[in-house]
C-alpha cells in the first residue's frame, strides 16, 4: 500500500525591501548580540522546512555568504513582499513556500506545524498567521501552483498583499499565545525596545539596587506570593566570579577537578548542571543564560544582578541607606519599591517594600501587558 508523501515545504525569508523606517538600511543585515538579524530567523527556521531561499535585492554577496540560495525580485522597481514571493515560487520545486520577515528574528518553532495542520483540516487555498489582534500577512503557507494567479496580479499592478490573499479561501492561523513570535525590527529604536524579548520567550524582570538592599529577601518573599497566583518563576542570579555550589569529597566535586568541562547531576527530583567558565573573567550575558531554561514551564524570569542589561527593572531603594536613585540613569527602571513614601518621587511607579501581595499584583499586570 502507499503511504501519500507529505507536502514539501520551501521556507522563504524576505530580504528584498527598501527599508525606508530603518533608513534605508538593510534590515537582514542589522547586527543584533553581534549577529546579523537573518541568523536569528535562518535558525528559526531551517527546521521546519524543506530548503531554505533568501529572497534579496540589494548586497546579494552578503547573504549568499550566509549558504543558502538568493533569489531577486524578477519585477523591478521594489513591489513589496508579493514580488518576493513571486520570485520564489519560480524557482523551488516544492508543493508550498513558507515566507517569514528578515527582521522577526522570534519565529514560533511551530510556525510550520500549525500553518499546515490548519490548511489542511479547513480544505484552504492559503495559511496566514494572526496574532491575536491583526493578521500578519508575511507569514504565509502558499501553494505554489497560485503561481500564475499571482504573476497575473503583480502584472495588473496589484501590490498589496492583504487584497491578493483576500482572493483566497484562508485558513487563519491562532499564535495568539505567541505573540512574540512576530516582533519585528522597523526603526533603530526598535532593536532596543524589544531587546529583552528577542532573547526571552517569556516576560523577564530584574530587580535593581545597592548591596545591602534587600534583594535576595525581597525574592523569597516573593516567590509565594506568585506561586500563589498560580504563576512559574524561574529565577536567574548573578554571583562574583569564585562562588562555589560544590563541596569537596563528593564525587561531582572530584569529577570537575579533574578536568570535567560540565557535569550534570540528576535525580528523580533535582537535577543541575555544573560548567566550569574560561578563565578570562567575563561575566555571561542573559542573553546567553536564558536560553538555558526550560521556558516551556515557566510565567516569569526574575533576575538578580545585571542592573546594565536591558530588561524592565524595579529599583529597591531604602532611604536609610542614604545611596541615591539609580533610576534617572537607568530608563529600563519601571518602579521604586520603597520602605518609606518618597514624596520627591512623581515621575515612576512607587510600591511598597512591606507590602508583598501589592508587589506581586503589580508584577502580574506586567506579565499581562510584557509583549505590548
Amino acid at each position: 500500500m502507499n503511504t501519500p508523501s507529505l507536502p514539501s515545504i520551501a521556507g522563504v525569508i524576505l530580504a528584498g525591501g527598501q527599508a525606508r523606517r530603518m533608513g534605508g538600511e538593510d534590515k537582514g543585515l542589522i547586527l543584533f548580540k553581534q549577529k546579523p538579524l537573518i541568523s536569528y530567523v535562518i535558525e528559526a527556521l531551517k527546521s521546519q522546512v524543506d530548503q531554505l531561499i533568501i529572497n534579496a535585492n540589494r548586497n546579494i554577496d552578503h547573504y549568499q555568504a550566509l549558504e543558502y540560495p538568493v533569489v531577486a525580485d524578477t519585477l523591478d522597481d521594489f513591489c513589496g513582499p508579493l514580488a518576493g514571493m513571486l520570485s520564489a515560487m519560480q524557482v523551488v520545486k516544492t508543493d508550498y513556500i513558507l515566507t517569514v520577515p528578515c527582521d522577526s528574528p522570534n519565529i514560533s518553532p511551530q510556525l510550520r506545524q500549525r500553518m499546515m495542520e490548519s490548511l489542511l483540516l479547513e480544505q484552504a487555498d492559503i495559511a496566514v498567521a494572526h496574532d491575536g489582534d491583526r493578521l500578519q500577512p508575511v507569514f504565509s503557507l502558499i501553494p505554489c501552483r497560485l503561481h500564475n494567479d499571482l504573476e497575473q496580479y503583480l502584472s495588473q499592478g496589484g501590490r498589496k498583499i492583504d487584497r491578493w490573499l483576500a482572493q483566497h479561501k484562508l485558513a487563519i492561523v491562532d499564535f495568539s499565545d505567541q505573540v512574540n513570535s512576530f516582533i519585528n525590527v522597523n526603526r533603530p529604536e526598535d532593536l532596543a525596545h524589544h531587546q529583552a524579548i528577542l532573547y526571552s520567550p517569556v516576560p523577564i524582570l530584574g530587580f535593581s539596587a545597592f548591596s545591602g538592599t534587600g534583594k535576595t529577601t525581597l525574592l523569597c518573599q516573593l516567590l509565594p506570593a506568585l506561586n500563589a497566583k498560580g504563576l512559574k518563576v524561574a529565577v536567574i542570579k548573578h554571583a562574583h566570579h569564585n562562588f562555589n555550589i560544590d563541596i569537596p569529597g563528593k564525587d561531582s566535586y572530584e569529577i570537575r577537578q579533574a578536568g570535567a568541562q560540565q557535569i550534570l547531576i540528576s535525580s528523580s527530583r533535582l537535577m543541575a548542571l555544573m560548567e566550569t567558565q574560561s578563565d578570562d573573567l567575563t561575566d555571561s550575558n542573559l542573553s546567553d543564560l536564558i536560553p538555558r531554561l526550560n521556558t516551556d514551564n515557566v510565567d516569569l524570569i526574575l533576575v538578580e544582578g545585571f542592573k546594565h542589561e536591558a530588561i524592565a527593572k524595579i529599583e529597591l531603594h531604602r532611604p536609610s541607606l542614604t545611596k541615591p536613585f539609580l533610576y534617572p540613569q537607568d530608563d529600563k527602571i519601571i518602579a521604586i519599591a520603597s520602605d518609606e513614601t518618597l514624596s520627591s518621587v512623581t515621575d515612576i511607579d512607587q510600591l511598597d517594600l512591606n507590602n508583598i501581595d501589592s508587589i506581586a499584583d503589580y508584577i502580574q499586570l506586567f506579565i499581562k501587558n510584557w509583549a505590548a
